[in-house]
């Protein structure tokens, strides 16, 4: 077959991936703006009153083969592959006021990073008024959309649980017509709640972390992701006070399909569980505790989405812990008014 026709041939089977609605992709870049497996062991553990700061380093590699297609930044593409590294930096805050007898905290997230997108096809995008056949790359980095939570924490014995309430502002880095983009540009919010029972005689360590997103359009696109269910949970054995192991796991599905004038794919409905492994140390960086945790996550049952692996790297530490006398002080006063 000359070059010719292969190129004919490829760009001709990518655009019938458009046509053929089981095929296509879900959700505006295959992904929302909960970054799924970022939640782990002692989830639902709220830290004493004090600053924290955490970084988590992410990395994540999928493909989207076949004649599937994928929208993303106004660009219809098809035959991708996704290789995405990112930093997620968050300082916390946990304040000395309680609601209904639980700890109150906030925190903001930064993300930074280069998603290393390439494709077989771009079959449409706002740049070009032609289907380009062959391999694609694009890979930019820049800042990601702004998170904003906050969250209310609770303890009794061995059980600890926590309500967060998480808004997605996008931080103006978004590139139109551009396949990668940390910033997905479409403000959201996420409801979530987190439960963990951690013996601390045993060493035993059970979290489960169930949350929804709801999506507004992107502006840019005028493309709506459709509501997204998302469940993540571990399981962990503490070797020794500094050291755990354990499994991982999260199971994510698009509740309702996307829609918009921009929607060029269909209202289709992403799905994907994973299973996965993590190791936690801790230890002492003079008098400061440092936190650390490696968890890496295998995708399995992938419907509408990237099927790939995705690895964190976590490190975590108080950067001011409020002594016991004047937590206590500031608990009185706070009750008193």
């Amino acid at each position: 077959m000359s070059g010719a026709w292969r190129t004919f041939a490829l760009a001709t089977t990518c655009a019938m991936g458009i046509l053929a609605p089981p095929r296509a992709q879900a959700a505006e870049y295959a992904q929302g703006i909960y970054v799924l497996g970022s939640r782990g062991p002692l989830a639902g553990v709220t830290p004493p009153p004090g600053f924290y700061f955490e970084s988590e380093t992410y990395y994540y590699s999928g493909n989207l083969g076949g004649n599937r297609a994928f929208q993303g930044g106004g660009v219809v593409a098809a035959n991708l592959k996704n290789d995405t590294s990112a930093v997620f930096a968050t300082p916390i805050w946990v304040a000395p006021a309680e609601i209904l007898g639980g700890n109150l905290g906030f925190s903001i997230t930064i993300p930074f990073g280069t998603p290393n997108i390439s494709a077989g096809a771009v079959l449409s995008s706002p740049r070009i008024d032609r289907i380009i056949a062959g391999r694609e790359r694009d890979a930019g980095f820049n800042v990601g959309d702004i998170y904003l939570a906050s969250f209310v924490g609770w303890h009794s014995g061995n059980l600890h649980w926590s309500g967060t309430l998480l808004g997605v502002v996008p931080s103006g880095s978004f590139e139109n017509g551009q396949l990668s983009n940390i910033a997905l540009n479409r403000p959201a919010i996420d409801l979530s709640g987190a439960l963990t029972y951690l013996d601390p005689v045993l060493g035993y360590e059970l979290s489960v972390v169930p949350g929804i997103t709801f999506n507004w359009i992107n502006p840019a696109t005028q493309y709506l992701t459709g509501t997204e269910f998302h469940l993540e949970w571990s399981a962990s054995k503490y070797l020794s006070k500094e050291l755990s192991v354990g499994l991982v796991g999260y199971y994510y599905n698009q509740l309702t399909g996307d829609s918009g004038s921009g929607d060029r794919i269909g209202p289709f409905r992403g799905r994907v569980t994973s299973l996965g492994a993590q190791i936690g140390y801790t230890f002492k960086l003079g008098e400061i505790p440092v936190s650390t945790n490696v968890r890496f996550f295998r995708e399995f049952d992938v419907r509408n989405r990237f099927a790939g692996t995705a690895t964190y790297l976590t490190i975590s530490a108080p950067l001011w812990v409020a002594s016991p006398k004047a937590d206590a002080e500031s608990r009185t006063l706070v009750a008193k008014n």
